[in-house]
């Protein structure tokens, strides 16, 4: 997304395409954000009633990708919580590619 500034630069927000793990409960999330040092912080937090504030253990990021856009985010987020997406996130959890994890 294109913003105006002051003095007429043209800022570009990026956004992320995320996903974390929890090792205790051997669960991945995956997520969207602008800033994805602040959001890994707020899921660790576990404030407020969602998903990753119910589960116990640490979130830690595994993966994220740049997007050009929220709504190219959004599209791609869809796609990385489908099966196959899914696939392809595993193979970022370390201890899955020893065979030691169990099915996410």
């Amino acid at each position: 997304m294109a913003r105006q500034l002051a003095g007429g630069f043209l800022y570009t927000m990026k956004w992320y395409i995320y996903a974390l793990y929890n090792k205790e409960t051997n669960k991945i999330y995956i997520g969207e954000t602008s800033n994805v040092q602040r959001r890994v912080s707020e899921h660790n937090k576990k404030l407020g009633n969602h998903y990753t504030a119910k589960i116990k253990g640490d979130w830690k990021l595994i993966y994220k990708e740049e997007a050009e856009d929220r709504t190219n985010a959004l599209i791609r987020e869809k796609q990385l919580k489908s099966y196959r997406g899914r696939q392809f996130i595993k193979q970022f959890i370390p201890a899955w590619r020893n065979g030691s994890a169990a099915s996410c």
